[in-house]
């Protein structure tokens, strides 16, 4: 049970998509209307708890890849959600100290512990936009006091791009981004989907839809291929997040969440 005080200007009469993420991943940044929508979606889905979980270790071993491996060393992390446990900055400087990050989110609650965020190696940088998904140029814009966008640069849309349903919009700020950075930049991003648990799935997003809380749209692993038109796919390609390089040996179970990683040529 969270002792969560309320934040003000915050409305916490209505549920709200990183509080109950929030909760799901154990955090204690949520109220009780969170929990009563994220304890309904558990009861139809308990799955969704582990799905949650998955996504945020997907974005953990990508972020580690992309910096480790792919000699990348700036980032901007677009949907940020509440702070929790190994954060893009943290995964990417524990692997290049000097490596450079900029947050972006418009949720109120996620500007509130911003700060949380604000911390860097004295090697690297950390900074926070306080911007829409929908307008991908003042996102670029206010990248660019940070990062230097003529240098290789990954974007990670972690869950994100769901929140807009209409798949031509959602192309369109995914090419918008991509345009704007050089060869050698990264895409990484998931969506949600049905295709493990089909019906039930859809389901959960009649309720989640009904909340109150943004609006989404599950995708179908060949939606999300879209966003990925003229990049080169990081092997494994669009695949369920539990499967994109897991640590364990052995193959986990497949969530209703895929995603990939695609590099510009």
């Amino acid at each position: 049970m969270s002792d969560q005080k309320p934040v003000p200007g915050i409305d916490t009469s209505v549920p709200h998509v990183a509080r109950i993420w929030n909760y799901w991943l154990g955090g204690k940044d949520n109220y009780p209307v969170d929990r009563e929508v994220g304890d309904q979606i558990l009861g139809m889905l308990p799955d969704v708890a582990r799905l949650a979980r998955a996504s945020r270790l997907f974005l953990n071993r990508v972020v580690w890849h992309l910096a480790a491996e792919a000699g990348i060393r700036q980032f901007v992390d677009i949907g940020t959600g509440l702070p929790t446990v190994d954060n893009t900055h943290e995964v990417a400087q524990r692997a290049v100290p000097e490596s450079r990050i900029v947050y972006v989110d418009n949720d109120p609650v996620v500007l509130e512990h911003a700060k949380a965020l604000l911390t860097s190696t004295p090697e690297g940088s950390t900074s926070y936009i306080h911007a829409d998904l929908r307008d991908p140029g003042a996102i670029l814009e206010g990248a660019a006091e940070t990062l230097d966008l003529s240098r290789p640069t990954a974007f990670t849309l972690m869950g994100i791009l769901e929140f807009v349903p209409d798949n031509d919009q959602a192309c369109g700020i995914v090419r918008r981004l991509m345009d704007a950075v050089p060869s050698g930049s990264y895409l990484a991003m998931y969506d949600g989907t049905n295709v493990v648990h089909g019906e039930a799935s859809d389901r959960i997003v009649d309720v989640w839809n009904a909340s109150g809380n943004a609006q989404l749209v599950l995708r179908t692993p060949e939606e999300i291929g879209h966003f990925f038109d003229g990049l080169v796919l990081v092997e494994p390609g669009i695949v369920p997040v539990t499967h994109w390089r897991p640590d364990a040996a052995a193959e986990p179970e497949a969530v209703d969440a895929y995603g990939a990683v695609g590099r510009k040529p």
